[in-house]
This record gives C-alpha cells, structure tokens and sequence, in this order.
C-alpha cells in the first residue's frame, strides 16, 4: 500500500474541530488529509495562511494568529508538528536559536492561548523525537522505552526544553502528551534524499552502519494519532510520552541493504564518519549514531502497526 493512498482512519465518533501547528508539513498535510475525510474540522495555524488555504482547497480554516480565534471557538484537540527543520545548517548560536524558537518558543504561545482560552481542548499532543534519548553508541543494545533517560547534550535538550513547555497545559486541565518521532518515512520527508545514492546504485554503510535506526511509517504515525485521541475521547489514561517508532529496529546498514535490494540495486560504497562530522558539526551524531526507541507504551495499549518491519514500509513506498 503505498503512502499516497492512505486508507481511512478514525479519530473519532463525534465531529470533533482540531487545531494543527505545522499543518503545511509533510505529516501535517496527510493529518490535515485524514481528519478531513473522517469528517471532522480542522483549523490550521500557519505563516502563510492563503497558501495553506489554497493547498487544502479552502477546507480548512488557516489563521496565522492564534488571536484571531475567539472565545467561542471551541477546539477539542490541539496537534503541535511544528518546528523548524533539525538537519540542515550547522548548529550554531543562532542556528541553536531558531530550533528552539520554532519548537519551544511556539509551543509555550499554544499553552498560553490553552490557558486563556474559554473553550479549552481535551488534549494536546505535542511533537517531540527520539532525540530525546540521546545518542547510543553502536552496539549497544539497550532497548529505550520512554522512561529512558535523556542527556545533556543538545538534540536531547532541546526534545526536553519542548516537552517541558506543552506540559505546563496540565496547569489549565489539559491532557497533555508527546510524541516522540522516530525518521518518519514517506514520499516526502527525509526518505527520498536517503534514496538518491541507493537509487544511483552508490549506497551503503554510513559510518560504519550499526548505529540503529528508529523509524515509523507516517500511515502509522497518523493511526497512532488518532489511537491517542480515541482513548482521550473514551477517558481511558494517557501517557506523557510515547515512541512513534516501529517495533522492528534497523541498523543504517541494514535499511539501505532492504532499499537497494527492494530498488534492485548494488549496495557496495561505504561512507565513512569523519567527512559527515566535518561537514555537519555537532548534528553529524543524528546520522551517526542512533537510538534503539521502541514503542513499548503504543503496544501496550494494544495498538496494531500497520508496517511493522522496514521490509513492510519500503516494499510499500518504494515500489
């Protein structure tokens, strides 16, 4: 089943009126996608609002302020994606700045529209990733579930600086819990740039090739979405956290070997570390080192992956 067609998912048994940061990314258009044809409203903050309203061909009501909502706008859930692009320019000062204004700076403005608001939403998922963790070394096999801990480096305190800042919307009632991504894997995103040496038959190991690989499907990203808000609708307990991850891990070199033999490929040319960290700096250790996240909470509230090994997920967006 590829991407592009994703089969019908249920948020809820009620029309509910959802409030989305991030709506024009590429989790957020399908999520925008999705609730539309469950047949719920969907109100999108964003920059560019005629833009958006133009890309969701005026289904959507798009407001670049959350002060043009009034008081008697009644949102039942609140989905926060934004953020600005994590890989990229290297992380400087002022690059540091802008992820941490893009993700904490906005997510407080959320809260604090939440606790002024009359009609206060039910629950508020926000984004997060397994950067969270840290980095884990190759190799080591430990198994993080959401109560691992995170480290003092920057990736993981920026994951804890944002989590801290959409949990202060339990102060007005809220529930309020993170999703804490894995690579997100689709036709848009971070796998069509991964695929482009596979595709040119010049893939292979980066960096040595164990580090795992935490990595989800967006088709089970938006059905972990809407598990989520179903439980809130049927008040059964949340978690503050949960991995949107698979349940199959993968090394680098093990997922680039699945991509190239699925796109009948060779998958011979190494990449070795050193040139990824001079080039990248401090981000370098998103790519070469990894998280071995599992969603131990999303299992064991029964929920089923859709795609569960990598082999699931690249048969279907790669062919």
């Amino acid at each position: 089943m590829s991407d592009t067609s994703t089969s019908a998912i249920h948020f809820s048994d009620k029309r509910i009126t959802v409030l989305i940061t991030g709506a024009t990314g590429f989790i957020g258009k399908k999520l925008v996608a999705a609730l539309l044809k469950d047949g719920h409203q969907v109100i999108a903050l964003t920059r560019d609002p005629a833009k958006a309203n133009a890309m969701f061909a005026g289904q959507v009501r798009c407001v670049q302020e959350l002060d043009a909502l009034s008081d008697t706008d009644a949102v039942d859930v609140v989905i926060n994606l934004a953020g600005a692009r994590i890989l990229g320019a290297r992380w400087s000062d002022r690059r540091k700045q802008t992820l941490r204004a893009s993700r904490v700076g906005l997510t407080k403005n959320l809260v604090s529209w939440i606790a002024n608001a009359q009609h206060k939403p039910a629950l508020l998922l926000s984004g997060s990733a397994v950067g969270y963790y840290g980095i884990q070394h190759q190799d080591d096999p430990t198994p993080l579930a959401e109560d691992a801990p995170p480290q003092p480096i920057f990736m993981s305190q920026l994951c804890q600086e944002w989590e801290q800042a959409a949990g202060t919307a339990r102060q007005a009632g809220v529930t309020v819990t993170c999703m804490r991504f894995g690579m997100v894997l689709g036709h848009e995103g971070a796998l069509p740039p991964m695929m482009i040496p596979v595709r040119l038959g010049l893939g292979g190991p980066l960096g040595g090739g164990r580090q795992m690989l935490a990595w989800i499907h967006v088709e089970d990203v938006l059905r972990g979405m809407a598990h989520l808000i179903q439980a809130s609708a049927q008040d059964r307990p949340i978690a503050a956290a949960y991995n949107f991850t698979a349940p199959h891990g993968t090394t680098q070199a093990e997922f680039t070997r699945t991509a190239a033999r699925i796109l009948h490929r060779p998958c011979l040319f190494p990449t070795p570390g050193f040139p990824v960290r001079l080039l990248l700096g401090e981000q370098a250790d998103i790519v070469l080192e990894g998280q071995r996240a599992v969603p131990v909470q999303l299992q064991k509230e029964g929920f089923q992956f859709r795609y569960p090994t990598v082999d699931d997920a690249l048969q279907a967006l790669l062919r």
